[in-house]
């Protein structure tokens, strides 16, 4: 029976567990390669640079988050309450980054500060969805009325509650007094919305 054919998500499982072995200073194409056992060129017909690569590796790695928030983004019920169930989400999904594989997380934060704009693509996905919710919180009259308009308020949102989901905050993120913070921030933010 011929092998399995090679698929990209095996190629960045494979760079994965490369990345947290190696780091990425010391991580190549050759040695997720080797992992794999084929050549680098088989590699490189996935990926065409070790930057579309890691590219990759990263949007896949942060879409297991926008993917999951985009749910409840969309889901059912009312705006508030998706809206705190959002936030709550995107801090515990970055939480848990952070302290069940430190390692894989640091060389995150490596990666991208090397490749912004996979960072900006996501920051654009989450406020989007900031967005969809505060439309529907607007269209039902459960928020008031902009102005601002939604995308100018779910920036400010965004930004309001950095601390929660920055990782250059992730050392806070596992103190208990963190989580009192983020309910409190979430009931200013409500509130306001409500207003």
């Amino acid at each position: 029976m011929p092998p399995e054919p090679l698929t990209p998500e095996d190629i960045l499982r494979a760079t994965e567990d490369v990345l947290r072995r190696y780091g990425p200073a010391k991580a190549t194409v050759v040695d997720v390669a080797r992992a794999l056992g084929v050549s680098h060129g088989t590699v490189y017909r996935h990926f065409r640079t070790k930057t579309a690569l890691r590219e990759a590796v990263i949007r896949r790695w942060l879409h297991t988050t926008t993917g999951r928030l985009a749910r409840i983004a969309d889901g059912p019920g009312p705006a508030g309450e998706r809206l705190e169930a959002w936030l709550r989400a995107l801090f515990a999904a970055k939480r848990r980054k952070a302290t069940d594989d430190p390692e894989l997380f640091a060389t995150y934060q490596v990666l991208v500060e090397e490749h912004r704009e996979v960072v900006s693509e996501h920051i654009a996905d989450l406020i989007g969805q900031l967005t969809t919710l505060i439309e529907a919180g607007r269209a039902s009259g459960e928020f008031a009325p902009g102005p601002p308009d939604a995308e100018t308020t779910a920036h400010a949102i965004h930004r309001a509650t950095a601390v929660f989901h920055k990782p250059a905050h992730a050392a806070e993120w596992s103190r208990p007094e963190t989580a009192d913070a983020l309910t409190t921030v979430i009931a200013l933010l409500l509130r306001g919305l409500r207003a």
